[in-house]
């Protein structure tokens, strides 16, 4: 570790969190050896003890503080101060999102997408569509949401077709995976900006970038290997309408004038059924509720980079419409108006729909309030100014470092948000000395390092396996080789994109 000092006054320094210096609260070595032992003890709890992460990040955070010489009440303060902050930067957004989320399957519009996207694509393009379809619905909803969502287009689709459900699976997992990594308004990169104070419309834009080219390499592309890997028969887990002989585990195709209209365990409708009818809400109204929020927010990213605010009614109009809370609000508005009220819901289903959404999210939303008290207790002890001098120090990229210690937290709890909130707090001090776009690109490497190697401590590899009936093996050869590709591409995107942006 580069040239510690051993005296607490030679590490005052401004930090990220505002214009107040923050003297060290002890001797450099008892900090750092604090800091250690509190991301040990978090590990330790949630891994060992099976204790939920929004304890173990709270006894951790309060241990950090204890340990590095804070008086009890300044620990609890400091805490509850990060909590609170982070809640109202992140808590508002995820609430919103999660409704919109809600009325986009309860509605029929998230079917109508891929009803749409589906029947319009050939056999060769349909890793490609899935892929896309993955993206989409990845881009409102929590990731466990849209796996839920996802899994029956998967099987009904690859049911239909003659492509290997791994072709299928693949493009469509990694376009989902992605979006939750590294595009706002998910949980994680929520918190990552609000944590390290990056500009959500720019790290959004470079999110939307990055994420090209990691769903094409992690999605379609590697989809040809897994399916050579991994060959094995579409799971029959929505019942079968007869065995296609000539495809072993394939449903029969059949014509249009004999499809029936049979539903989903879920209540929604067969994915690949002919629409013969007109439904509401449409495809064009569908994906506009979908894209909207993110339209606004580029929208004002892009006035910021290139018109300098004048006053004008129009700029303040825009920053008004782009900015995050107001973006994803109206967005939930309009599903309200056009999916759920035009898609033929009555008031007192709408109000439960959106009712229904928020309580899965409740742990969510606590984790990343722990990670925000967590992030402001080593910032008031002074570790965080401790850790930036050694990161700056050492010569390491600060993006190569962000990743390595969210990669490392993933491994060990098997959670990407507890890795992302983690690392964010970890990284918040040295975010300080960044400019505006290298602070959104720390975001993403923190988001790409949170997905890596998922294993059997993560719940996702479990909900994976147990939908596609692959046993431990397979699953490790697809769907944690999957996340190892996006975490590595989008890292090296990241490492690129640095050489150019300062």
């Amino acid at each position: 570790m580069p040239h510690l000092q051993t005296t607490a006054a030679s590490t005052s320094r401004v930090l990220a969190a505002g214009t107040e210096t923050v003297e060290p609260s002890g001797p450099i070595p008892q900090l750092v050896i604090a800091a250690l032992l509190g991301i040990v003890v978090i590990i330790a709890l949630i891994t060992w003890l099976k204790v939920h992460p929004f304890v173990a990040l709270t006894i951790g955070a309060l241990g950090v503080g204890l340990g590095a010489g804070l008086a009890p009440e300044k620990a609890v303060t400091s805490f509850g101060d990060g909590f609170g902050a982070t809640m109202t930067s992140v808590g508002i957004l995820v609430g919103l999102g999660s409704m919109f989320g809600k009325l986009l399957v309860d509605s029929g519009a998230a079917d109508r997408v891929v009803d749409t996207l589906v029947r319009r694509s050939s056999a060769a393009a349909l890793p490609w569509t899935m892929a896309l379809i993955g993206a989409l619905i990845g881009l409102p909803m929590f990731f466990e949401v849209g796996l839920v969502l996802l899994i029956p287009i998967i099987v009904l689709v690859a049911k239909r077709s003659d492509v290997p459900i791994m072709k299928i699976a693949i493009p469509a997992l990694a376009g989902l995976s992605t979006m939750h990594a590294f595009v706002p308004p998910h949980p994680g990169p929520l918190v990552a900006v609000s944590t390290v104070g990056a500009d959500l419309g720019t790290t959004l834009a470079f999110g939307i970038v990055l994420a090209v080219p990691v769903i094409v390499l992690a999605g379609p592309v590697f989809a040809r290997f897994a399916a050579r890997w991994v060959d094995i028969p579409v799971p029959d887990i929505f019942g079968s309408r007869g065995e296609d002989p000539a495809h072993p585990g394939r449903e029969a195709r059949r014509s249009p004038a004999t499809e029936d209209t049979a539903s989903l365990p879920n209540g929604k409708s067969d994915f690949t059924r002919v629409i013969s009818e007109p439904r509401n809400p449409s495809f064009a109204v569908a994906l506009a509720g979908i894209l909207l929020p993110v339209v606004l927010m580029l929208a004002q990213a892009i006035r910021e980079a290139t018109v300098p605010y004048a006053g004008g009614a129009w700029v303040g109009v825009l920053d008004f419409l782009g900015t995050p809370m107001i973006a994803i609000g109206i967005a939930t508005v309009y599903a309200m108006v056009f999916f759920a009220i035009g898609g033929g819901m009555d008031r007192s289903a709408v109000a439960k729909s959106l009712e229904s959404a928020l309580p899965p999210v409740a742990g969510v939303l606590l984790i990343v309030g722990a990670g925000g008290g967590f992030k402001q207790v080593l910032i008031d002890t002074g570790i965080g100014g401790v850790i930036a001098d050694a990161v700056k120090d050492s010569g390491i990229s600060v993006l190569l470092v962000a990743w390595v210690v969210a990669a490392l937290v993933r491994v060990a709890t098997g959670s990407a948000t507890v890795a992302t909130v983690t690392a964010a707090g970890i990284m918040a001090p040295i975010a300080h000395d960044l400019s505006s776009p290298v602070t959104s690109l720390l975001v993403l490497a923190i988001g790409a390092g949170s997905v890596f190697l998922s294993h059997v401590n993560d719940a996702g590899f479990w909900l994976v396996k147990g939908y596609l009936g692959t046993t431990v093996g397979q699953t490790f050869k697809s769907w944690t080789v999957l996340e190892c590709l996006i975490s590595v591409t989008g890292l090296v995107g990241v490492l690129v994109a640095g050489i150019f942006i300062r």
